[in-house]
């Protein structure tokens, strides 16, 4: 049986649960529009609506400066990524802005007289100060130690938190209806105080709960940013002010470490985590070292202005589910075309996620450069420049396997991978494209493969084989596409035609009369730790060929380069290599399902 006050009361709502603000909204219009207004300041609604945007902001900042792995990877506590199963636990990770929201309102509301407040106070920040340090902070830590010390509140409310195995900053909101409104109490104490003085404040309010969300946001967010030389010149500060260390350490042990923002209560209460001092001076020196090196990198590259929203940093949720285009995203087009213009002009190939498999770390690493760059002629040399750069860094770290994604190994740029491996000779990383993979993901198995080939009439054969080219004939109703066609070059094909693809972006589905094959694609191992975001419009798990080969590459300690012109007498043993380590056509997912 679900515990008292553990589910939300608007759970059942989902995504509606943002029609929860429309009585704001409507009391907004209300006041504004009406002629005789009812309260002499009738904008406290416009002033929660605001505040709720505003912390909105301030959790999705955090989330994105904590996702931007090219800057905080040196930095990070638990060396760890927030899977799918995380991602969509801490779904509704906003739950407790709401709450809030609804309490205010009901403050306003009883107390009428709250709506004369002023915008500033100065007294008010002195008081809010004393009440959180005399009143918030020992009635968190006291109600924190319960609800971990008590089997009962642990088990039934204070787990839920605790189910999250790597802190993100969406994780501090990801907790039970009777945890938030505890929390509700613990904001609200500092506040109401001030107002009961006659101290209360519009900015107050405002300074006060920004304020909060920072800290806590701060302490969630797996990435260490306060450098310890701080603490070794002022002692004191330790005790006022804690570290994402020191939170990660609460999360990783959780029998110490229960304050809320000051560590001074734990010091009082004996609960202060020994190994906080030492391991967050270890941190931070680590910082400036570079971290674990991949053993396998993915060389990416961004597809359009649309996709490149659809990135870890930009909005976690979006990442974590296939890309398509979204309405409501449209209006940031223009920012990201300037974004475009801006790595076009500095920026260098970055890292974008990671996941591990089997003890071996795979990252995703993304040439700043987008689809439509890679079919101007006079961009092809900063393109091979940008993969070359990355290439040679890749040998530099110690990568052992580096696969060249979609555009990246194209033939007419650098003769799919040749031209790096015949320029550097010596390179100890391995550069694969893994076309055999791709050649059999046409059709998703081998049996298919060869009932197309044996099917398919004699001028289409060498489409088959020799996947290089565009090959089709109009009488031909197996097309083979190895290269982006237009809607126009469709309608060539007679009807009932199968379009079996492999690449990237997928061609759009002009055709209602005829089929389209998936991608060429395949699911990573069950084993994979740590996959959080989609790759581009694949399903969860799932991956491009090109990148699933250099897994297999990777997985089998092959010491040969797979570049240039596709190797007929290896698909075979490419196929049985990816099959045995547990790597899965998607078609046969499909039929299992």
């Amino acid at each position: 049986m679900t515990a008292p006050l553990s589910a939300w009361p608007w759970e059942i709502l989902g995504s509606f649960k943002y029609m929860l603000y429309g009585p704001f909204l409507a009391r907004i219009l209300y006041t504004r529009y009406q002629d005789e207004t009812i309260n002499k300041n009738p904008n406290w609604c416009l002033h929660i609506i605001i505040l709720c945007l505003l912390r909105g902001f301030m959790y999705q900042g955090w989330n994105s400066y904590a996702s931007m792995l090219f800057i905080t990877r040196n930095r990070q506590i638990i060396k760890k990524g927030a899977d799918f199963k995380q991602i969509d636990k801490e779904w509704h990770w906003d739950n407790f802005i709401l709450l809030q929201a609804i309490v205010t309102a009901l403050g306003f509301s009883m107390f009428p007289d709250l709506e004369t407040l002023g915008v500033w106070n100065k007294k008010g920040i002195i008081v809010v100060i004393i009440l959180h340090v005399a009143v918030s902070e020992p009635l968190y830590y006291y109600v924190h130690k319960c609800f971990h010390e008590n089997k009962y509140l642990f088990n039934h409310y204070h787990s839920l938190h605790h189910s999250s195995a790597v802190p993100q900053v969406y994780t501090a909101g990801h907790a039970t209806f009777l945890e938030h409104i505890l929390l509700t109490v613990v904001i609200g104490v500092p506040i109401i105080g001030s107002f009961v003085l006659g101290y209360g404040s519009i900015s107050l309010i405002y300074g006060y709960v920004l304020m909060f969300d920072t800290l806590r946001c701060l302490g969630h967010s797996n990435v260490e940013i306060i450098p310890h030389q701080i603490f070794d010149k002022i002692p004191m500060l330790r005790y006022i002010v804690y570290t994402p260390t020191y939170h990660s350490l609460h999360h990783a042990e959780m029998g110490t470490n229960y304050c809320l923002f000051m560590p001074l209560f734990d010091a009082f209460g004996n609960t202060l985590n020994s190994k906080s001092r030492d391991m967050h001076k270890k941190i931070s020196l680590d910082s400036g070292k570079n971290s674990r090196v991949p053993d396998f990198v993915f060389l990416a590259h961004i597809v359009d202005m649309s996709s490149a929203m659809h990135a870890p940093f930009v909005i976690r949720s979006m990442a974590s589910m296939p890309y398509y285009t979204r309405i409501y995203l449209l209006p940031l087009l223009p920012i990201s075309f300037l974004v475009m213009l801006i790595m076009w002009a500095k920026s260098k190939t970055f890292l974008n996620s990671f996941y591990n498999l089997r003890n071996r770390l795979h990252q995703t690493w993304v040439v700043p450069r987008y689809g439509f760059q890679y079919f101007l002629p006079f961009a092809a040399e900063g393109i091979n420049k940008q993969i070359e750069e990355a290439i040679l860094r890749a040998d530099r770290l110690g990568v052992k396997v580096i696969s060249l994604a979609a555009l990246n190994k194209n033939e007419a740029l650098n003769g799919g991978g040749t031209l790096f491996v015949n320029k550097h000779p010596n390179l100890k990383v391995r550069v694969v494209h893994e076309k055999n993979v791709r050649v059999l993901m046409l059709t998703l198995s081998t049996e298919r493969f060869r009932k197309i080939q044996k099917e398919a009439p004699a001028d289409c054969q060498k489409c088959l084989v020799q996947v290089t080219k565009y090959q089709a004939a109009q009488n031909c109703k197996t097309w083979i596409v190895g290269k982006w066609i237009t809607s126009r070059e469709q309608t060539f094909a007679p009807s009932g035609t199968q379009f079996h693809q492999f690449v990237v972006p997928a061609i759009h589905q002009f055709r209602r009369d005829c089929s389209y094959g998936d991608l060429a694609a395949m699911k990573l191992p069950e084993d994979v730790e740590g996959l959080g975001s989609c790759e581009y419009t694949m399903e969860r798990g799932v991956v491009h060929a090109c990148h699933a080969g250099g897994v297999v590459h990777s997985l089998e300690g092959w010491i040969h380069n797979e570049v240039g012109a596709i190797d007929v007498d290896r698909i075979d043993i490419v196929w049985k290599a990816a099959l045995k380590h547990g790597l899965k056509p998607v078609s046969s997912i499909r039929k299992s399902v």
